[in-house]
Order: C-alpha cells, then sequence, then structure tokens
C-alpha cells in the first residue's frame, strides 16, 4: 500500500462536499468523530493500511479510543457517533454518510472488503456501497 495519498485540505474538502458542511472545521468535527469510533471496530492490518492512505492528522484518530467490547449495528454505529460528538442523530447520520464514502474511495477494493468483513453487516451502505454477496 501507498502511504499518504491525500492532504488535509484535499481530504476535508471531500468531506465537506460530500456533507454539505459550511465549512472545514464542520467536515474535520465529522471526520474526527468518525474514525474514532471506526477505529475501535477494526483491529490488526485492516486498521494500519487504512491509517496509511489517511492525511498525516487523519490517521492516528483510528487508534486513540479503547478497542470496542461488542460490534455495532449499522444504526448503532451512528449512535455512537452521535455520542462521542455530543450531537443529534440526524447530524451524525450527516458525518457518517459523509466520511465513510470518502474513505471508500481513498481504499482498494480488497482494504474495504477487509474492513467491512470487521463490521456487522448493513455497514456497507454506510460506506455508500452494497454489502458484498
Amino acid at each position: 500500500m501507498e502511504s499518504t495519498l491525500e492532504t488535509l485540505d484535499s481530504f476535508l474538502s471531500r468531506v465537506t462536499d460530500c456533507g454539505g458542511y459550511a465549512c472545514a472545521q464542520q467536515a474535520a468535527r465529522a471526520t474526527q468523530h468518525v474514525l474514532e469510533v471506526l477505529g475501535a471496530h477494526l483491529v490488526g492490518d485492516d486498521r494500519t493500511d487504512l491509517a496509511r492512505l489517511l492525511p498525516r492528522h487523519c490517521g492516528p484518530l483510528l487508534s486513540v479510543t479503547e478497542p470496542a467490547s461488542e460490534p455495532l449495528t449499522p444504526e448503532g454505529f451512528i449512535e455512537a457517533v452521535a455520542e462521542r460528538g455530543n450531537e443529534g442523530l440526524t447530524e451524525a447520520r450527516r458525518a457518517v454518510t459523509a466520511v465513510l464514502p470518502v474513505l471508500a474511495e481513498l481504499a482498494d477494493d480488497a482494504l474495504l472488503r477487509r474492513i467491512l468483513t470487521q463490521l456487522p453487516p448493513g455497514h456497507a451502505g454506510l460506506f455508500g456501497r452494497t454489502d458484498p454477496a
């Protein structure tokens, strides 16, 4: 895998556009909360490989939280983002559906499949994809 493919500005610009945010600061906040929740549910090389694709300031967010004790449903994932950001479910859903599709664009198909394998069924939709067969 290559190292960082995106600059922070480019990454946040994509999240801003995808989420319809007014500014990069809102996109940065959404990115932080989503990556922290996602990182708690990924282990090993998958988390490391994804971190390498992210801008230098974003990759470490995948490993700042303790590993999750149990898997989250897609709705539970959104609820966890809402709790982390101290915001409502609508805003959390907006963050998730802004950040995860950008991650899916950065990851190759093999890495995305490995990530989705670590998450319960239904998460592919949050990444803007269909569940693998």
